[in-house]
């Protein structure tokens, strides 16, 4: 962690520094998660750095937060089931949105899976790699290019959530337009895509993804145990790292 009052690093998109876009993405991906017991017990440290971002980003972050701080667990879960569980437009699974349950999204996850490894991180076996938190996360503490290189891939889905949880009030929108705000401005032909997708939604063909996860279509060597010589087992995605942690 960068100590507080020295330089931050100087490569900036959408206006912050490459340790603000650290912080801002895990505030996002820590935001957006499901809101259990860990999650909340974070959300001081989330504050802390919402608080030391530009405006644009922080107070949209603050938005989320203070929601989730001043609502009482049962009902902050149930609310998010009601959000990201029960609504297509409300999913969190990036590749969701341009591929739906098809085959091409199979292989869309993928691809995600394989930029994971060549940065050396494995994702959890029991979670899809698009998943906004993760990619966030990985985005923020192991390889911000190729992280933000998959969030970019999935620009007009990501703007469609934001669009939409905004239009049914959701507080869960801030922390997705906090992400959004770090981006370059939107291309005419992104507004295109994002366009054509509000008004089509998602294929709807339910074939099941089969080529994710199966032998034939494996991102790289199983680590492990029984792993050979020279096979790097999965790196652990780092804890967060704000101003202000310890």
């Amino acid at each position: 962690m960068r100590r507080p009052g020295l330089p931050s690093r100087r490569r900036r998109t959408g206006g912050l520094s490459a340790d603000e876009l650290t912080w801002a993405w895990q505030s996002a991906s820590l935001l957006l998660g499901y809101p259990d017991e860990e999650s909340l017990a974070r959300l001081p440290l989330v504050r802390r750095a919402a608080q030391a971002l530009p405006g644009p980003v922080g107070e949209r972050l603050l938005g989320t937060l203070e929601h989730l701080a001043g609502t009482p667990p049962a009902q902050l879960q149930a609310e998010y089931v009601e959000t990201f569980d029960n609504r297509r437009r409300h999913n969190l699974f990036l590749t969701y949105f341009a591929h739906g349950d098809t085959r091409k999204r199979g292989l869309a996850l993928l691809r995600f899976k394989q930029v994971y490894l060549a940065a050396g991180f494995a994702p959890a076996e029991d979670e899809l790699p698009d998943h906004l938190c993760v990619v966030l996360e990985f985005a923020a503490t192991v390889d911000p290019d190729a992280g933000r290189g998959l969030v970019l891939d999935h620009r007009a889905g990501l703007e469609l959530l934001r669009v939409s949880l905004t239009e049914t009030g959701s507080p869960w929108a801030g922390a997705v337009a906090a992400v959004t705000a770090t981006l370059p401005p939107l291309g005419d032909d992104e507004r295109g895509a994002i366009q054509r997708l509000a008004a089509e939604g998602p294929p709807a063909e339910e074939v099941g993804l089969t080529p994710y996860g199966t032998p034939g279509f494996d991102a790289g060597p199983a680590a492990g145990p029984s792993a050979g010589p020279g096979v790097a087992g999965p790196t652990p995605l780092p804890m967060p790292t704000f101003p202000g942690a310890r």
